[in-house]
C-alpha cells in the first residue's frame, strides 16, 4: 500500500503564490492582447456597481448617521460642535467610507465571483471554452477585474456622498442647521491630500477584490462543496488584503502629504 505524500505547510504556501504570480502574469498577458470583450465588461460593471448600489448606499447611509449620534457628545463636551461636519467629512472621505464600502464590496462581489466561476470550474464549462479554442482568462477574468477596479470606486464616491447627507440628517435630530451651511463646511474642510489617495486606493481595493474572485473561483477543486469554499475564501482574503492595502496607503500618504 503506498504512502501518502504529506507535503509541508510552508511548501503549499510557496506554491499557492507562485500561482497566483502566475494567474496575474496570465490577466496583465491578456488585458493587452486584442479582442477586449467590451459586451461583458459592460455586463460586469452593471452586475458589480448597479447591484450593489443599494447595499452601499444603505450602510454609508447608516455610517454617517452613527458617527454624528456617536461623535455629537464629545465634541459637545469640548465646545467643539460646530467642527462635526468637519470631524465627519475627513474621518469617512479619507478612511472609514473607503474601508467599509471596500468590506461590503469583498462580501458580495468577491463571493458572487468566487462562487460563479467555481460553479463554471465544477461543470467543466472552463474546460469546454479551453477546447473550443475561447480564451477563459481574457473572456471572464480580464472583464470582471476591469469592473470592480473601476466600479468600486465609482461605490466609493458615491457611498461618501450618502455617508455625509446621513450626518447632515443626524445632526438636524437634534441641532439645527442648513444644507447649504452644513456642506459649505464640509467642502472647505476637505482638500485634494484627502480625496486623491482615498480614491486611489479604492482602485486597489477594486482590484483585489476582482483577482481573488476571480483566482479562487479558478482554483476551485472538483466537487459541489469547493464552490462554497472558494465564495467563503475569496471573502476572507478580499478582506485581508483591503485592510493590507488600506495600511500601506496610509503610510505613503503621511509621508507624501502630511
Amino acid at each position: 500500500m503506498a504512502e501518502e505524500i504529506v507535503v509541508p505547510g510552508y511548501k503549499r504556501w510557496l506554491g499557492s503564490i507562485g500561482d497566483q504570480v502566475g494567474f496575474l502574469v496570465d490577466f496583465f498577458r491578456n488585458l493587452f492582447a486584442g479582442g477586449f470583450e467590451w459586451s461583458e465588461f459592460v455586463r460586469q460593471c452593471y452586475e458589480i456597481g448597479y447591484r450593489s448600489m443599494l447595499l452601499v448606499g444603505i450602510t454609508s447611509f447608516i455610517m454617517g448617521v452613527v458617527l454624528i449620534l456617536q461623535l455629537r457628545p464629545t465634541m459637545i463636551s469640548f465646545g467643539a460642535a460646530s467642527m462635526l461636519p468637519k470631524t465627519l467629512s475627513v474621518s469617512f472621505v479619507r478612511e472609514i467610507g473607503p474601508v467599509i464600502i471596500g468590506i461590503i464590496c469583498a462580501g458580495k462581489i468577491a463571493s458572487s465571483i468566487g462562487a460563479e466561476l467555481g460553479s463554471m470550474k465544477v461543470t467543466e464549462q472552463l474546460d469546454a471554452m479551453d477546447v473550443s479554442g475561447a480564451n477563459p482568462i481574457q473572456y471572464l477574468v480580464v472583464p470582471r477585474i476591469l469592473a470592480t477596479s473601476i466600479m468600486v470606486p465609482v461605490l466609493s464616491v458615491l457611498g461618501d456622498a450618502i455617508g455625509l447627507f446621513g450626518g447632515f440628517l443626524a445632526l438636524n435630530l437634534r441641532d439645527t442647521i442648513s444644507f447649504k451651511l452644513y456642506f459649505t463646511k464640509v467642502i472647505a474642510s476637505l482638500d485634494f491630500s484627502d480625496f486623491l489617495p482615498a480614491l486611489v486606493k479604492t482602485i486597489f481595493f477594486g482590484f483585489a477584490i476582482g483577482f481573488v474572485g476571480c483566482y479562487k473561483g479558478f482554483t476551485s477543486n472538483r466537487g459541489t462543496e469547493s464552490v462554497g469554499i472558494a465564495a467563503n475564501t475569496a471573502v476572507v482574503t478580499a478582506s485581508l488584503w483591503i485592510f493590507v492595502i488600506d495600511a500601506i496607503a496610509v503610510q505613503i500618504t503621511s509621508l507624501l502629504f502630511y
